[in-house]
């Protein structure tokens, strides 16, 4: 069965990009994978300083160890500044090729203003510099305070259609890629 673990690089609550993140976690689950989502929120990680372990700090092997056991991602983020927040970026730091080489992403950037894809590209040059692969559909959400009903639903038919097409091309993918069922 495809693993998929997804990572929002938000600490904000009530955080659109946990929302968006949370959308596309149950249409992946939807077509039959396994979903986990690791909330930065609720770990304790230190700054990356270069290592490759932190004894101290525990919940490094649990990001490690869940992301090593998945056959893919979603990584989304809040667009801060024309890029990929800090957190996510960190947490992407505290792993290396063994982690996330080979894992088949999909990327979800959430932004405030008008969406466009700075933090998409800054993401698909991470994945792909520790050899992990990009599925083409990405998703933008621009002025996100209007993309969602109080209970989380996508207000929007398109873009709800797109992230169907998002978890299709995930799931198939990492079908194809990772030679999983």
């Amino acid at each position: 069965m495809v693993r998929i673990v997804g990572i929002g690089g938000s600490l904000r609550p009530n955080s659109y990009t946990q929302v968006a993140l949370e959308v596309a976690m149950q249409r992946v689950e939807a077509l039959g994978a396994e979903v986990e989502i690791l909330d930065l929120r609720d770990l304790q990680l230190p700054f990356c300083n270069g290592g490759k372990e932190y004894p101290e700090y525990p919940d490094v092997k649990r990001l490690q160890d869940t992301v090593s056991n998945a056959h893919g991602l979603i990584l989304a983020t809040p667009e801060y500044h024309g890029g990929v927040s800090g957190v996510l970026k960190n947490a992407l730091d505290l792993m290396s090729f063994d982690q996330l080489s080979d894992k088949v992403t999909g990327l979800i950037s959430v932004l405030g203003g008008q969406s466009n894809s700075n933090a998409l590209n800054d993401l698909r040059l991470i994945v792909r510099w520790v050899h992990g692969w990009v599925i083409p559909e990405q998703i933008a959400i621009g002025q996100a305070w209007g993309a969602f009903s109080p209970e989380g639903k996508l207000l929007d038919e398109k873009l709800s259609q797109r992230f169907d097409q998002f978890a299709q091309s995930l799931v198939d993918n990492t079908r194809k890629l990772r030679d999983v069922n």
